[in-house]
This record gives C-alpha cells, structure tokens and sequence, in this order.
C-alpha cells in the first residue's frame, strides 16, 4: 500500500464562505485569524517538540519504571507494502495526567516476528518515549515482507507489553483477489460499552476504517454514564467537557484502557480519520460550535489535533503544526483498490442556516461552498484521473447521499452532511465522471445508524444512473442501545427510493472488494448499555463490478 498525501493543507487555506452568520456571525474568517495568532498557536505547540537527533528531556532508566507500562495497549497502521506504523504509550498511572511518569525520554524496544511466537523475528529497533509527546511512541517498522500477517511488541525495562496482529499491504502492482475492511465510528464511551470492537477483534479482516468520533469531548462522570458502573468509579477529572491539551489526553486515556477497543487495535491495522467529536461537535474550519472566538477555537483545535495524532497509528506527515494537521491521504491495496481518505471537517464551509436541518436554499446552495476546500477536493479529481486500480473507495465522514427527512414536496435536509454542500458533491460526481470511475464505493460514519445507498448522478430523478455505492456505518456506542426500525424508518426509506437499507442498532460493517462485486454486511448488537452482546449479520448487499447499484445478497 503506497501512502501519497495531498498538497499540504498549510500551503492553500480556504476562506470559510457563508453569507449567513447565524449565532457565529461576525466571526472572523480563517485567514484573518492566521494574520493574528495562528504562529503563536503554532509555536505553542511546536518549541516543546525534540529536534531531531538531539535529546529534549533527560533520560529515565525504563527498569526504575515500577508498575506495568503499556496500559493502553498497543495498535498499528498505516500498512505500505514494506512498512506499517506500531503505536503504544507507556502509562502506569493513565489517569493520571502524567500518565504516572516524570518529564523524562525512556528507551522503548520493539520486534516484529513472522510468527506469535517471535521465533522469526524481521525488525527491531529502540524507539524513544518522549515526555514532549505523553511518551507515546509511533515505530515505522520498515523492511517487512509485503501482503503478510506480522506480529509485534514492545519492551520498556523488563516490562513486556501484549503482543499485536498485523499486516503489509500487496505489492503496488500485485493483482490482488480480494480486501476486507471494517468501517467503524462514533463510539461515545457514556453511551455503552465498546462490544462491537470485540467482535470485530474476532473477525477476519484485513483493515480497519475508523471513519471519526473516536472519542466525545462531552463530560463523564464518575460511573461511567450509561455504562453505569458499579465496581469501579471514574475520576472527577473526566466529569467536564474537554478543552485543552491535558483534557484530551485524558480522554485518549479513558479511551483506550477500554478493554474491547485494545482488543480490536491489538488485532487490525487501523486507517483513522477524524470528525467533529475529537475536537468539538459540529465545528466548520475555524468556527465553532458555541460563541468563542476563532482565536480561543483553534488552540483548542490545535490541542485535540496534537492529542489524536499522539494516540493513532498516525506516521510523522499527518503531525499537527498548531491547529492545521494533513490527514486527507491516498492508499493503494495492490491493483484492487485506491483508498481516498477524506477529511471533512478542517476545511468546510460554515454550515448554512445555522447547521440545523433545513429546505434548500440560497445558502446552502452557493456554487462557492466547499466540504473539503479547494485543495483537497483538486487532489481527490486528479487521484481519480490517475487511478489504475478496480475499485475506488473513499473513506470520509458524513452522508455523502441525498437523504431527504420528510415525506413534503421539498424536503428538510442535514445542513452539516454534503446535502448541505449539493455543489461540492455536484463537483466531486461530474469528477468521478470525467475520471471514468467506474467502481465508487462511499465510506461513512457519523448518522448513528446503518444505511446504504445507491448513488444517483440525479438525486431528483430515481431512474438516473447509478453512479456509486454508499454504506454507512452504524456506531458502536453512540445513541445508546438503538433499535431496529426508529421512528422516522417508514419517513426515510419512502422520502429517500436511492436508500436500499436502514437500521438504527448499534455494531459495524464489513465491506469486501473482489474482482467481481463488493458486498457488504450489516453487523449489529441487540444492546451497548450493558456487556457481552451477541452480534449478527442482519442484512448483506452486493454490487457489481461495472454495474452499479445495491442487491440484497
């Protein structure tokens, strides 16, 4: 898998165009702000990072480290045909915000092996926790054979963590038969337990697309919130909605001594990109959600950006300089699939009339609103007219499909989805035309419920061509136990005749890309408010290669 980001987002920033303020009026724009305080946020978070080759903090002997480490588990990503990133951060005390540490580098061991055993051990290395990054430490391991299982760990004095699975990419020009990947979002850790990730620990699969809302700024109190705990309480620390850098660490913490999500990151590379909930909800660029000044804002965002890349399988490229982080990013799985990672969140338009749900109009439909700014929408329409691969697939955030959300002749529509934005997704559907895209395959998150859709070049017109699939991935605990029809069911499948599934329960969905078809499958959970839920397959749907469109399987 080759890894090609797009122009550097720090090079081309996008005004945020919007003509009604709503309660963010008179706020000022991005580039405004980027001539008042975007090099302080910046050096606020760039002077404390070790330069290379030099040694930022004094050195702590890794065997004066009394209680086990690597309570947050271990995860990898990123897989190229000859490298994959490895990700652990050591963390004796995690609810801590020193994490039970002093300010000091430690030397940190790690192997990959061919086998659970490391009796074929490939790569090694030391590696170095630095203070400066909450001594998380990301390996680019190098070197490894392509399109196989590997095995790996880390050592920190006499300290062994866990072992975690992972895997090479193919060969940029192998024919590949077939891909697997597990599309994942919104996992609100006061709304359920993480059970979907333990049974995605135990699928097989060979990515996973966490597709945003990795973790919720918004407060958790001491027992845990809907996961209502009773042999364990919280610290107040979490019991207020996140804002600075030491807040989200913590929430990383929290996060990931969650045993079913170390599960899952244990066993899967992952390919993560963020959406609103790791920063604030409902954010566009540099305007927030609530009245604070876009100053104010983007040191928070710098901070949230600073703590995601910590606590992902992220490789250097994607680290944050203050409040701009490069995310968007091109995959390759051989000759089977090109995986376009989208981010849109850091460059979208505000949202029109006031992100609540609207009829379209004037605002909304400006030919100058963007969800992905011009640079990375340009990269998107050029990777696709390059693109040798059978099946193009684009990870990204929010309902790319029109989903209308009443029965009425013009109905109301989700102003922070691309119904908000019908010009940018025009641009990004006459590009996929253009292109010759003939296999577009849509990865979604953020609704809190699974969907598929056929994509329409016409929305308004049912029997237009079919120009792509998207699946929607439902969350793993966000919204609580859900059910299977929600009330707006009968609304949404008559009002949307492109929406070829709808189920509001909690879980995840594989999607498997052969020479073929791509089918998809519907895994949900009875309930999240309590453990150990069984998962089924509740729907499944294939599409053909060179003929578009959703069948049941």
């Amino acid at each position: 898998m080759t890894i090609t980001p797009g122009r550097s987002p720090r090079h081309s920033r996008e005004p945020c165009a919007a003509t009604h303020r709503s309660p963010r009026e008179g706020t000022p724009s991005r580039r405004r702000f980027l001539g008042l305080t975007a090099a302080a946020a910046a050096l606020a978070f760039a002077v404390d990072l070790p330069a290379t080759g030099t040694a930022a903090a004094a050195q702590l002997d890794a065997a004066r480290i009394d209680d086990f480490p690597f309570t947050l588990g271990v995860a990898s990503g990123e897989p190229l045909p000859d490298s994959v990133v490895l990700w652990t951060r050591l963390a004796p005390a995690p609810y801590q915000p020193d994490g039970g540490l002093p300010a000091e580098r430690v030397d940190v061991d790690w192997e990959v092996a061919e086998d659970e055993t490391f009796a074929t051990v490939v790569a090694r290395g030391t590696a170095v926790a630095h203070p400066e990054f909450h001594h998380t430490v990301h390996v680019g391991a190098e070197g490894l054979a392509s399109g196989r299982v590997h095995y790996y760990r880390f050592r920190a004095g006499d300290w062994l963590s866990e072992t975690g699975r992972t895997r090479t990419a193919p060969a940029a020009d192998s024919p590949v038969s077939s891909l697997t990947v597990a599309a994942v979002s919104c996992q609100a850790y006061h709304d359920g337990y993480f059970t979907a990730h333990r049974h995605l620990a135990e699928d097989d699969v060979d990515l996973v697309l966490h597709l945003g809302d990795y973790l919720y700024e918004y407060a958790v109190d001491s027992v845990g919130g809907a996961r209502a705990y009773t042999d364990r309480m919280l610290p107040a620390l979490f019991d207020h909605e996140t804002g600075t850098l030491e807040d989200y660490r913590l929430r990383y913490a929290l996060y990931k001594t969650d045993p079913d999500l170390r599960a899952a990151h244990a066993m899967h590379p992952f390919v993560v990109t963020f959406d609103d909930h790791e920063t604030e909800n409902n954010y566009a660029a540099s305007i927030p959600e609530n009245a604070v000044s876009p100053e104010r804002f983007l040191l928070r965002r710098a901070a949230a950006y600073r703590a995601y890349w910590e606590n992902q399988p992220l490789r250097l490229p994607q680290l944050p300089v203050g409040p701009d982080m490069q995310l968007y990013r091109r995959l390759q799985w051989g000759r089977l699939a090109q995986i376009d990672v989208l981010d849109t969140r850091q460059y979208r338009s505000d949202q029109a009339y006031g992100g609540a749900k609207h009829l379209p109009g004037p605002e909304s439909e400006d030919p100058t609103r963007t969800m992905t700014g011009a640079a990375q929408e340009r990269w998107l329409l050029d990777g696709w007219s390059t693109s040798q691969a059978l099946w193009n697939v684009v990870p990204q955030q929010v309902c790319f499909s029109r989903r209308r959300l009443d029965l009425n002749p013009v109905a109301a529509v989700a102003m922070d989805a691309w119904d908000g934005y019908p010009a940018a997704r025009r641009r990004i559907l006459d590009g996929a035309k253009a292109a010759g895209v003939q296999n577009l395959m849509v990865l979604t998150g953020d609704l809190h419920a699974g969907y598929a859709f056929d994509i329409k070049d016409d929305f308004e017109d049912p029997a237009s061509r079919t120009l792509g699939t998207e699946i929607v991935t439902t969350s793993v605990a966000s919204g609580k136990d859900g059910t299977e029809k929600p009330s707006n069911w009968t609304t949404y499948t008559t009002a949307n005749p492109h929406l070829r599934f709808y189920d509001g329960r909690r879980g995840y969905t594989t999607v498997t890309l052969d020479r073929a078809q791509a089918r998809a499958d519907f895994k949900t959970l009875p309930y999240v408010t309590t453990p150990g839920a069984p998962i089924a397959t509740v729907a499944s749907f294939v599409t053909e290669v060179g003929n578009q469109g959703l069948t049941p399987a």
